[in-house]
């Protein structure tokens, strides 16, 4: 098989793979990323693959460069990029790309574990004039303050339990009945 053959059937098998992953990102036929790790965890990584013409005989170029990987340090990328271009090697003239996501995948926590995690903390410059927050922690809530005449009428409607009786919001099927032909009847005189 040509190189655009076998390059052809592992793009179709990509987008099989990993159709409605939102991990994975198709940036051209020959061009893609990964994402390794979940949104908003501080050791996720992104991996760029792309294919030379001569892909698979030749080894994809790897990058790490996408401002996603910012927080990374060169010494880990570094060292992500060793350990894929081991696998490339012993990989080579087959289809990788999927196995270079999945080697990934499988071992996020060993090329991040010296990874330190940043923590952002963001700085606010606003000045307030008037009385200073109450922190809501020290805030207490209000209970409302019910009247003698109040709790007696609550207990009344409500049982022992302090629960509605069963019904107490049903509509007399008989009053509504004769209120709807009342309207009715007002409705038919007011047309004459």
């Amino acid at each position: 098989m040509a190189a655009n053959e076998d390059q052809e059937m592992e793009l179709e098998a990509l987008r099989s793979i990993y159709e409605g992953d939102g991990c994975f990102r198709e940036l051209s036929p020959v061009s893609f990323q990964y994402r390794i790790g979940e949104n908003g965890d501080p050791k996720a990584f992104l991996i760029e693959v792309s294919w030379p013409e001569t892909y698979p005989q030749t080894a994809p170029v790897i990058s790490m460069d996408a401002f996603f990987n910012n927080t990374i340090s060169s010494a880990i990328k570094q060292s992500i990029l060793d350990k894929l271009m081991v696998e490339v090697e012993a990989n080579l003239g087959t289809a990788m790309t999927y196995t270079l996501f999945e080697y990934a995948k499988d071992n996020k926590e060993s090329f991040m574990e010296n990874q330190p995690v940043n923590t952002v903390t963001s700085v606010s410059n606003s000045i307030s004039i008037g009385p200073p927050d109450v922190p809501a922690n020290k805030k207490k809530d209000k209970k409302e303050q019910l009247s003698k005449t109040q709790k007696r009428k609550l207990a009344d409607k409500t049982d022992h339990k302090g629960e509605l009786p069963r019904g107490w919001n049903w509509v007399d099927v008989i009053k509504h009945v004769s209120i709807i032909k009342f309207s009715f009847n007002i409705k038919k005189i007011c047309k004459q």
